[in-house]
């Protein structure tokens, strides 16, 4: 709302414009006004006060203040605390009672912040993103899951327990077994912590909310290898989306077998063909097309860094066939898991790497 000093400034500036030649559609464009609001300022008696009226209107079949303290009486009594008003309602109707509608009833609670929670049961905690973490090197971010596998017989299954590095993308540790352990687990575990002679205090381990992860075993293995684990909100599958991506790819693969394995020995030795070709066939698109094993090893960046030869030549052959910058075959410096939205696609953050979170 405007007040009368403001019009009279505004009104002195318009003619400040027109008369140096302005035109006054634009002078009020940019002032954002209306030539017609202009015209009435103009013409309208000169007032030294804004009379436009403020109203407050209060509806004719408002609820009294005793009506509404009614109202939050019933719904918090004894026979309908624990009932939305879309059942206290009916009942209500069906004692001879008319109180107020539903959307009422909804409206004087939602005001009380009643709207909450209204049953007998636990309340839902909220849950918190897990914290973001960054890897910059091999051997500092884990994250691992348990897939299953058909078996012959019906309702049964295997169970693949799948360890990925999330900066090389290689899996780096896994097995077939015929249940869900996280005794299991943590033999796979001190394995792989031997075979990759990680130290203690380097290497965060992510994964979702399982029983086996989240075993007293499991847990008491990372605690004596120096590993600290990280943990996805529950029923929120994208919280571990390596894992999952990884599952994907594996099998959807055409080499995936149409019947189920015989037993576990048969699993084994498809997962250990299906992890060499991952490994050391397989061109990662996340990592510029190289394989988890060539990253891992600290070969992608002479690799890259011969792929960008390649195309600078080419493009110097013929320079006509390329309309912008050549192919990006820069080495990805940094992954990111879980990432805050300020950190959302900055490759090469700095900020939150593994040691940072290690110290912290």
């Amino acid at each position: 709302m405007t007040t009368h000093e403001e019009r009279k400034q505004l009104i002195v500036l318009l003619n400040e414009s027109i008369t140096s030649g302005a035109r006054q559609a634009q002078a009020c464009e940019v002032l954002g006004l209306s030539e017609r609001t202009l015209q009435r300022w103009q013409t309208g008696e000169e007032v030294n006060c804004d009379q436009r009226p403020l109203r407050d209107y209060q509806p004719p079949h408002k609820l009294t203040e005793i009506e509404r303290a009614e109202v939050l009486a019933v719904a918090n009594s004894d026979e309908f605390g624990h009932l939305p008003p879309s059942q206290i309602v009916p009942r209500l109707a069906d004692q001879g009672t008319y109180l107020a509608s539903e959307s009422t009833f909804y409206r004087i609670l939602r005001a009380e912040n009643q709207m909450a929670h209204r049953r007998s049961e636990e309340p839902a905690h909220p849950r918190t993103k897990p914290r973001a973490v960054c890897a910059t090197a091999p051997n500092q971010l884990y994250s691992w899951d348990i897939t299953y596998l058909p078996a012959a017989i019906r309702g049964q299954f295997f169970y693949l327990y799948l360890f990925l590095d999330i900066f090389s993308r290689k899996i780096v540790g896994w097995q077939v077994y015929e249940e869900e352990s996280s005794a299991l687990a943590g033999e796979v575990l001190r394995d792989l912590c031997r075979r990759e002679n990680i130290p203690l205090n380097q290497l965060i381990l992510h994964s979702d909310n399982g029983s086996p992860m989240k075993g007293a075993t499991m847990l008491a293995t990372l605690q004596r290898l120096g590993v600290m684990p990280s943990f996805s909100r529950p029923a929120v599958s994208n919280d571990n989306p390596y894992s999952e991506s990884l599952f994907k790819t594996l099998k959807y693969r055409p080499q995936y077998p149409l019947k189920s394995f015989a037993d576990v020995t048969e699993a084994r030795d498809w997962v250990t063909g299906l992890v060499e070709w991952y490994n050391h066939e397989h061109r990662h698109s996340a990592i510029r097309f190289v394989t988890p094993a060539q990253r891992h090893e600290g070969l992608d960046a002479s690799l890259l860094d011969n792929r960008k030869a390649v195309y600078e030549a080419a493009r110097a052959r013929n320079p006509q066939r390329w309309s912008g910058d050549a192919r990006n075959w820069q080495k990805v410096q940094a992954v990111n898991l879980n990432p805050d939205k300020a950190e959302t696609g900055k490759e090469d953050n700095k900020e939150g790497t593994i040691q940072s979170k290690m110290a912290a």
